[in-house]
């Protein structure tokens, strides 16, 4: 498997699984009727943003977007969304994925990295992301309408970049 940036090339297999995640409504804040245009903006367009990919074999079985998590006096702190195709799970990919973006985003200059919509309930995510070495901060109190479990909270995550080296 091999991590790098997106290329626009990359969009239509990315969209394969990105309207897969986005239409299941559990784990993203996104409309689920998101359109491709909308999507594509939201993924692909963000400012200071960018892009990577986990392909093998030519296929793209993930991606991730790395962008400051607020302009101006809070653009040393990162942001960061991962999404993984559904049959590639269990594989290390969102794992392999989140090494590489901590990396990029520690090179680039950020000192810390926030995720600010963790859905409660997505249990893989919130240990992956405290394997990490990201700590739960807080959070909001029936803020996610999931379509199973009806409202739950959204974790609040944050750690430091310092110590990251790059790749």
């Amino acid at each position: 498997m091999e991590i790098r940036e997106a290329q626009e090339g990359d969009w239509q297999q990315i969209w394969g699984f990105l309207q897969e995640v986005v239409a299941a409504g559990e784990t993203y804040c996104w409309p689920r009727d998101s359109t491709e245009e909308a999507a594509r903006a939201w993924w692909m367009g963000k400012p200071g943003g960018r892009v990577f990919v986990a392909e093998d074999d030519g296929r793209v079985l993930g991606t991730a977007e790395l962008h400051p998590n607020q302009p101006a006096a809070g653009a040393h702190v990162a942001n960061a969304g991962f999404m993984v195709a559904t049959h590639a799970s269990g594989r290390g990919i969102g794992r392999a994925l989140a090494g590489h973006v901590l990396t990029q985003a520690a090179d680039a200059g950020f000192r810390a990295m926030q995720f600010n919509a963790v859905v409660e309930t997505n249990h893989t995510a919130v240990r992956l992301w405290q394997s990490l070495g990201f700590s739960i901060v807080g959070t909001v109190p029936q803020a996610f309408r999931h379509p199973v479990h009806g409202f739950v909270g959204l974790h609040v995550m944050h750690r430091s970049l310092e110590g990251v080296r790059p790749d």
